[in-house]
């Protein structure tokens, strides 16, 4: 995209009407998201990894307790934010090959404000509520 092309804002995706639905502009919008949320993620792994790595020396119990669950903390961040990753991958491959914003088993559209606020949705909300409602059933 040249620096000449503005990517669009979210009022001006949210406005768009249905037929324009993951046309060319809103598919450059939701890679340049994906894009900065990668680069985000990295960044907060980077930072936790740092918090874990830097050396402490407490003489005080308590302060060495706060450390070790301060870095416990940090590894749980690291962890879920690495899970992140592939699935941002997947999405930017899946703009790729023309098949971001659809429901990956109904086809059907996930939608916009859903994709504003989950970028990496795979799933229209009423398939992912299925999904999730199963899961706690076989849960127990």
């Amino acid at each position: 995209m040249d620096n000449e092309e503005k990517l669009m804002t979210e009022e001006e995706i949210l406005k768009e009407p249905e037929s324009n639905y993951m046309n060319e502009a809103q598919l450059a919008f939701f890679k340049q998201r994906l894009i900065d949320l990668h680069d985000a993620t990295l960044a907060r792994i980077q930072a936790a990894k740092d918090q874990m790595v830097s050396p402490m020396d407490f003489s005080d119990p308590n302060d060495r307790a706060t450390s070790e669950e301060q870095s416990a903390l940090a590894l749980r961040i690291v962890e879920r934010e690495q899970k992140l990753l592939p699935k941002i991958k997947l999405s930017l491959e899946r703009i790729r090959l023309d098949t971001y914003g659809y429901c990956l088993e109904t086809g059907e559209p996930i939608g916009i404000p859903r994709l504003l606020i989950r970028p990496t949705a795979e799933y229209c909300a009423d398939v992912k509520a299925l999904m999730e409602m199963k899961e706690l059933q076989y849960k127990d």
